[in-house]
């Protein structure tokens, strides 16, 4: 394990991520578990986030409450399967914005193509959490990452369900600031680059397009 690298192995994120894996999960259940576990995650990457306390007027008596410090996060999607994540991360922090990067991979070259770049026009003064579901050749992070950067965010970390050893090691070695946080490292990618024992495609399995 790298200093940037959290495996968050909380029960319920093991739990529900084995539900997910099982190749008979419902297409519903499937986006019911990625929302919850989207949200535990959200739990565990927020905690560093900066507070300052502020008087209040509580119905019993005053005092000084904590609240967060800096303006609200901004949560980047990678399209499509990052939004089956975004849904949970909401539902813990509804005020944050949000921004959509579009990506696909080419199925000869594996490489990432952008087709898609939305974000906040004050990106610069905010932190942001880049989520997608699966970190398999770390190409589609990659990329998102780089073109992220080009708005200057306060700060980034990318959050994932699953992460290839390859994936990991590929982002690293790009981004060696960014931290990585995810619910499992897996074996391997297969020859057909998904990781192995996987999931499946996250997004065939989040909107039944498979």
């Amino acid at each position: 394990m790298t200093k940037k690298l959290t495996h968050i192995e909380h029960p319920l994120v093991q739990y529900k991520l084995s539900l997910m894996r099982k190749k008979d999960t419902s297409t519903g259940d499937f986006r019911m578990l990625m929302s919850e576990i989207g949200m535990l995650l959200a739990y565990e990457v927020t905690r560093d986030l900066p507070i300052e306390h502020r008087p209040i007027e509580t119905p019993l008596a005053h005092m000084n409450a904590p609240f967060l410090k800096d303006k609200d996060m901004v949560l980047i999607s990678i399209l499509r399967a990052g939004n089956g994540l975004l849904d949970g991360f909401l539902k813990l922090v509804p005020t944050a914005r949000v921004g959509h990067i579009g990506l696909y991979r080419d199925p000869k070259t594996h490489i990432a193509v952008e087709y898609y770049f939305k974000v906040p026009r004050d990106i610069e003064d905010r932190d942001t959490i880049v989520l997608d579901p699966m970190l398999a050749t770390g190409h589609s992070a990659v990329a998102a990452l780089d073109r992220l950067k080009q708005t200057n965010p306060k700060s980034i970390k990318f959050v994932c369900l699953l992460a290839a050893p390859e994936g990991i090691e590929y982002l690293h070695e790009f981004h060696p600031d960014v931290p990585i946080y995810t619910a499992a490292i897996d074996e391997k990618l297969n020859d057909k680059k998904y990781i192995v024992p996987g999931l499946g495609d996250a997004g065939d399995r989040l909107f039944g397009t498979q």
